[in-house]
């Protein structure tokens, strides 16, 4: 996915308080000249103003939610990827032996693979591990159907649903890291936000007050979108979905390959949520 300005929460701020910050000093002096001083005319201001400002209000509590619904959804999918891949590493012990051992070494390539999907941020890398997590999906897949095509029973089956939950899982997980909060619900939020920042401008009475209080909306307001555009983003800002899951499951396996412990001993050991019989 192309990268935006959404991406960078701190330029969001920038950029959201200098244009909220502008749209004030706006309202504060291009329309002073002919503006009522009257007290109808100032009560008038201000229901539109309290109008205005509890749309934005909720529009940003609208939003945010989206952005922490999306977030809670990429770290579900993390751990029920984790689930699926540890799950079919135990199953691949119910292929032949010729096929068992080297679906587990290409299940912990696999399990590299997403890793560094989590972990790396560089737009070049990104594009071989993507690459590389198409090629194994493909061998470990072809793995699979050659021994549901030579004996097709309800062991091999086991093998074959497992799998078919690994790559069903990467989907999941790439569909929710595409699912953002759509572009008209930010212009949207960001149109109202100037209105509201253009008519509290218009309210002041003094304009000895207005150096200071000029500042305020423009930055709780700047703050909020800075925040929900970091809980949007998966790879951009502070806010992130780390792969606990995935490395625990990391170390779990290539632990007991290097020390030549059953899988399955593996599994009760570490507690992985996926079953024989799932």
């Amino acid at each position: 996915m192309d990268t935006t300005i959404k991406d960078y929460p701190l330029l969001v701020f920038v950029v959201t308080f200098s244009l909220l910050w502008l749209a004030e000093r706006i309202g504060a002096r291009a329309i002073r000249g002919t503006r009522s001083s009257s007290a109808d005319a100032r009560q008038d201001v201000g229901v539109i103003q309290a109008a205005v400002l509890t749309l934005l209000g909720l529009l940003i509590g609208f939003c945010f939610a989206m952005a922490v619904s999306r977030y809670d959804q990429r770290k579900l999918y993390e751990e029920a990827e984790a689930n699926a891949i540890g799950t079919e590493y135990v199953r691949a012990g119910l292929l032949p032996a010729a096929d068992a051992e080297p679906v587990r070494a290409l299940l912990r390539e696999y399990l590299q693979c997403r890793l560094d999907f989590y972990t790396n941020h560089d737009a070049a890398s990104l594009k071989k591990t993507d690459a590389a997590r198409a090629a194994l999906q493909a061998k470990l897949w072809a793995v699979v159907e050659r021994n549901a095509a030579a004996n097709p029973n309800v062991i091999v089956g086991l093998a074959v649903a497992g799998m078919n939950e690994v790559l069903n899982a990467e989907g999941y997980t790439q569909s929710s890291w595409w699912n953002r909060i759509p572009n008209s619900a930010w212009m949207l939020m960001l149109v109202v936000a100037v209105c509201s920042n253009a008519l509290v401008g218009y309210g002041l009475r003094k304009r000895e007050s207005a150096g200071y209080l000029l500042l305020v909306l423009p930055l709780v307001v700047g703050v909020s979108f800075a925040l929900i555009a970091d809980i949007d983003s998966p790879r951009g800002g502070l806010i992130r979905v780390e792969p606990y899951n995935l490395m625990r499951l990391a170390t779990s396996v290539h632990a007991g390959s290097a020390s030549g412990i059953a899988p399955a001993e593996m599994r009760g050991a570490e507690g992985w949520s996926g079953s024989l019989g799932k």
